[in-house]
């Protein structure tokens, strides 16, 4: 918060709490002070009413203790229970001289006849009444009217005695019944009067119904009266205070219907003016004017706050705007901005309302304690209130910038957790089993709190902590160790290190996962190894390139030099310009390859398919190496169809295929042995094998004779650029078709597959 609007903040939020105290005091029934005296208000009702409640029950209409004892009734199911409660006859009779046959024994191991005598007396009694009880429900029934009649005194001994006491408030009267004329005075109804109520015909009698005892003992006796209609008055006083037909009409009803219990009393009721003044009633009349006066100030005052707030010290939204908590609060996620409004808002209104209690007893009993106790709930209110007001105004102004607030949406903890929740279930089974398994954790903590209040429940609790709740942790520390052991593996997996499967355990959906990552494993540890052997035939294709590039080359330069000399014969010049001119086209012929390579590789070289007579373009191809053939020494042996084997081709790019598979032959045929050469139909297809003994020992690794300037002779002795099989390759793959190496031993065998037509 900046410095220059600390002061106009603190006077703001101090007006605004002022003003919100008051607006909060008008509710709660603080209504009812304004305009009205304490003898007006609902407070001295009350007291009036438990007066009369209190003056009927001990003077007006006080219990008759006999007639009620005319009311009591004993039943066929208390004498039952009466006599039954010890036990049956035979078991009673038992136990009394169980009781009894010990201490006669001991009367006469001292020689006691007196006592013996009394003993058995006292024993012979006893079952005697046993005896009746069993005989004659009438003996039982007087036992318990009895029983009922004492308790009965003694509840109205004890309630007299409460209303006596109860009958501590100042007021005189003078009463009398309606229908008796007995007359009730207290007092000199003729002093000055602080507050006085009268009782008669036409202004309402005061009615006063005796106390009731029929709740009193078992709700076992009860009078007709009561049940008639006495029950709308117990415990209660009515009077009658407004003079209307329709209460007349109630009056007169009332009067033909009321049982004899029920009386009406005439006359007045005066509370002194003294009485006012002085006792109990005058500090509750002191303590209602008081809080009378502080609800005035405190609503003056709170009507002044608010025309402050609207006029000198209006609210300026920069207060929080240039605020230094700004950038910090907008960082937080919304759900986390909501709660901490809720909780403001909520600490808030139960302060407030603390606040008003807390003026009233401050204004009325003038404690320290409760000042300090009012300032600092005071202080805290305004923090709270500023809190509030500083959140709604950045909410306000954040709802301006469009598309903000479904952005901070998007973001908040709580649409995080919706997609985490659905996460959970992108693998149902996982997701099911995780959520049964926090269930029962929480159904477990819920049963052993249960337990604990009610510890007669661990009956249920432990089975089911035995065969539901032990499983269930099984599972999860099984699954949760199996998880640990995946994810120890992955990091591994993660280092490097490739050589170890991941155990598979069950047929659960981590085993499945596991079961993923083995197969990623493999996948990896198959890239690393065609990764090394792609960095190794790089290294070599830049050392063959060079290689092969330099050669030539260099005795270009060389001859080159010599040529330069002036003492060279015209023999020497004509042989080293023969030189030149086979190593030029040597460079050429090479640079030619890698550039077709190169756009066979990245698919720019168009073909020109046409109908091509394989058969006879064989025939060409070896009819162009038939003095190189010748030469070598090499037996081939060509076997072709007679008629005509046509495909769909480019002519003049398979007239090289063939034409790199038979100079491949040429060169790197073991002397003195055959070539055998075979076209034949197979299908749809043309085959075209070409098969001879190697000059070099070929190895295990056939796939990287496909490579570029990959040799058999890799002393690199023969001429040749080493792109022969690699253009072969990229041509059959243009066509669609296959090419195949197949070596055993020095064995060395080439299939080229394509559609025949």
């Amino acid at each position: 918060m900046k410095k220059k609007y600390g002061i106009q903040i603190v006077v703001w939020t101090s007006l605004a709490v002022l003003f919100l105290t008051a607006l909060l005091s008008v509710t709660g029934g603080n209504l009812r002070y304004i305009g009205k005296s304490y003898v007006e208000s609902n407070d001295f009702q009350w007291e009036m009413n438990n007066f009369y409640g209190n003056l009927t029950q001990a003077v007006l209409n006080p219990i008759d203790i006999e007639a009620e004892k005319k009311q009591i009734t004993v039943t066929k199911s208390e004498i039952e229970e009466h006599r039954n409660y010890y036990g049956t006859l035979s078991e009673q009779i038992g136990n009394i001289e169980v009781q009894y046959t010990q201490r006669i024994t001991d009367a006469e191991a001292v020689k006691s006849e007196k006592l013996k005598a009394t003993l058995i007396e006292e024993r012979d009694a006893k079952i005697d009444d046993i005896r009746k009880n069993f005989e004659s429900d009438a003996h039982v029934e007087v036992k318990i009217r009895a029983s009922k009649e004492k308790q009965l005194e003694e509840e109205l001994q004890r309630r007299i005695q409460n209303t006596e006491e109860n009958l501590y408030f100042p007021v005189v009267y003078e009463l009398t019944d309606s229908q008796t004329g007995e007359k009730f005075t207290s007092g000199d109804i003729h002093v000055t009067t602080g507050y006085k109520e009268t009782f008669s015909a036409e202004e309402g009698y005061l009615f006063a119904a005796p106390d009731q005892l029929d709740d009193f003992y078992y709700d076992s006796y009860s009078s007709e009266a009561y049940e008639s209609g006495v029950s709308a008055f117990r415990d209660t006083v009515s009077t009658v205070t407004e003079e209307t037909a329709s209460e007349h009409a109630q009056d007169a009803a009332l009067e033909s219907t009321q049982p004899q219990t029920v009386k009406k009393f005439e006359g007045t009721v005066v509370v002194p003016q003294s009485a006012l003044q002085k006792g109990s009633l005058g500090k509750n009349v002191k303590r209602y004017n008081q809080k009378q006066l502080i609800l005035y100030v405190l609503w003056t005052l709170g009507i002044l706050a608010l025309a402050t707030l609207l006029t000198v010290i209006r609210f300026n939204k920069e207060w929080v705007t240039t605020s230094y908590y700004v950038e910090r609060y907008q960082r937080q996620k919304i759900d986390l901005k909501a709660a901490l409004l809720l909780l403001s808002a909520s600490a808030f209104w139960v302060l407030l309302g603390n606040a008003v209690g807390r003026y009233v007893t401050f204004f009325t009993h003038y404690r320290l304690e409760s000042g300090v106790i009012l300032g600092m709930t005071l202080v805290i209110l305004m923090v709270f209130l500023w809190a509030i007001v500083f959140q709604l105004v950045l909410l306000v102004e954040r709802v301006k910038v469009r598309g903000a607030l479904i952005q901070d949406i998007k973001e908040s903890y709580s649409m995080r957790f919706i997609l985490a929740w659905q996460g959970m279930f992108l693998n149902r089974s996982i997701g099911i089993q995780m959520f049964l398994l926090l269930i029962g954790f929480f159904l477990a903590g819920i049963g052993l709190c249960i337990v604990l209040i009610q510890p007669i429940l661990i009956m249920i609790y432990i089975p089911l902590v035995l065969f539901a709740g032990l499983p269930f942790l099984y599972i999860f520390v099984r699954r949760t160790a199996y998880l640990n052991r995946i994810m120890v593996a992955t990091e591994a997996m993660a280092n490097g290190r490739l050589h170890k499967e991941i155990d598979i355990e069950g047929k659960s959906p981590l085993a499945e996962h596991a079961k993923n990552l083995n197969n990623l494993r493999e996948g990896v540890h198959i890239s690393v190894t065609e990764q090394a052997k792609s960095e190794r035939l790089k290294t070599e294709l830049i050392t063959n390139v060079s290689h092969d590039l330099r050669t030539p080359l260099t005795s270009i330069i060389t001859y080159t030099d010599l040529l330069k000399k002036e003492d060279i014969t015209a023999e020497e010049r004509t042989k080293y310009v023969d030189i030149l001119d086979k190593k030029s086209q040597r460079l050429k012929t090479l640079i030619e390859d890698l550039f077709e390579v190169s756009k066979m590789a990245s698919g720019n070289l168009e073909l020109n398919k046409q109908r091509v007579d394989m058969t006879q373009l064989l025939q060409q191809a070896l009819a162009e190496h038939e003095e190189e053939i010748s030469k070598s020494g090499l037996d081939f042996r060509v076997n072709f169809p007679e008629a005509a084997l046509v495909a769909y081709v480019d002519g003049k790019r398979w007239w090289r295929v063939l034409d790199n598979l038979i100079v491949n032959a040429i060169k790197y045929t073991l002397p003195g042995t055959r070539v055998y050469i075979t076209l034949r139909k197979v299908g749809d297809t043309a085959e075209f094998v070409v098969k001879n003994v190697t000059k070099y020992e070929l190895g295990e690794n056939i796939d990287e004779l496909y490579e570029r300037f990959k040799r058999a002779d890799t002393s690199r002795h023969t001429d040749g650029s080493g792109l022969g099989l690699a253009i072969a390759q990229s041509i059959v793959d243009l066509h669609n078709g296959n090419m195949k190496i197949e070596v055993d031993g020095d064995l060395f065998k080439v299939t080229v597959v394509v559609a025949a037509v």
